[in-house]
């Protein structure tokens, strides 16, 4: 195994540093984009759909510390552009912002469904990304590309905590989708000093989440008696990091972290998805038993993901500050404040080729 040296690069940007964030309608996305947007940075969103319902946008959400709506003409711009057949539209946009920093989370990203059409998952998370990064590198004003990836490119974190390395092991059509992309950058990086970062952060959650996800699914659930499903009954393992303790982390990385580095953002904290499940259950007033109904295991599902995220904690003095229980609140919060909408809209995956 191999580990990183522990860098940190003097930042190259100012407070007011143009970004352009690919995915920004994506969960993380949109956090991220708030989170650029209270530090100041002009933004610019990117994806293929038109922006979604405010109740997922954080960034069209009233600022706690204002009271005004963090996004606003002066500072945010969006364009709806799709990665897969529109890159000259995408390109005319870059060289017209000029982005020093470009934040890339857009992917095909469900993996049970990726077995289903795997050559969405191909064509999206690799030719269509090969294709845009070999004519960013041509970009001579791109001075940080922060590359949002994921833990499940090792596989199956079995024997234990693990550190950041390119030994993959993908157990799933979108898990081999994101290593290839992962091996692709690195080789750029290597032969053109591509100035790439990788992110793979544990399982993420918050107010905002797509409501397919396990806790918000698991919420709803809980408060309307509709069950849910729980796949080979929940006993794989997972670290849940809030959503703002990783848009923080990013935003940092992408402003000092050394190109080609890797860093992972992870708590210490792993818990299984049947005893997630089980404390919102309790949370709620339900029993476990009225909301979930057990169901075989999903294919190549990988049983935990342990990601030692040492390497940031020591570099740049990062911790999550947002405990489970807090996040599970707020997360609460967030489905109780909008369950007249959140009823309304599908709560199963929708798929886009």
């Amino acid at each position: 195994m191999t580990f990183q040296k522990l860098v940190i690069q003097q930042p190259i940007m100012t407070p007011s540093t143009n970004i352009l964030v690919i995915g920004s309608n994506s969960f993380s996305g949109s956090h991220f984009v708030a989170e650029a947007l209270r530090s100041g940075h002009p933004v610019w969103g990117v994806s293929r759909s038109e922006e979604l319902e405010p109740v997922f946008l954080p960034y069209r959400w009233p600022d706690p510390a204002t009271g005004q709506r963090l996004a606003t003409a002066e500072n945010f711009s969006f364009h709806s552009i799709d990665l897969n057949s529109q890159l000259p539209q995408l390109l005319e946009l870059i060289d017209q912002v000029q982005p020093a920093i470009v934040v890339n989370f857009a992917a095909q990203g469900m993996v049970a469904e990726s077995w289903l059409n795997p050559t969405h998952w191909y064509q999206t998370n690799v030719v269509s990304q090969v294709a845009l990064h070999d004519a960013l590198r041509q970009r001579p004003f791109l001075k940080k590309y922060v590359h949002v990836t994921t833990p499940e490119v090792y596989g199956s974190t079995d024997g234990g905590w693990i550190r950041e390395h390119n030994h993959f092991a993908p157990s799933t059509p979108y898990a081999v989708s994101r290593a290839a992309c992962d091996l692709h950058l690195h080789s750029f990086h290597k032969a053109y000093g591509f100035p790439v970062v990788f992110t793979r952060a544990a399982n993420v959650y918050g107010p905002g989440q797509q409501l397919y996800r396990i806790i918000p699914r698991a919420l709803l659930s809980a408060r309307t008696g509709k069950p849910m499903q729980l796949h080979g009954g929940g006993y794989s393992e997972r670290c849940f990091i809030h959503i703002r303790d990783v848009v923080k982390a990013t935003l940092q990385l992408a402003l000092e972290a050394e190109p080609g580095t890797t860093w992972h953002l992870s708590t210490q904290d792993p818990i299984s998805i049947r005893a997630l499940v089980e404390q919102i259950c309790d949370r709620c007033g339900v029993p476990f038993e009225a909301v979930v109904e057990e169901s075989g295991e999903r294919l190549g599902k990988d049983q935990s993901y342990l990601l030692d995220s040492s390497s940031i904690r020591e570099a740049f003095g990062w911790s999550d500050q947002v405990s489970l229980d807090q996040g599970l609140t707020e997360t609460l919060a967030w489905v109780d404040d909008h369950l007249d909408q959140l009823k309304t809209l599908p709560w199963t995956y929708q798929h886009k080729a």
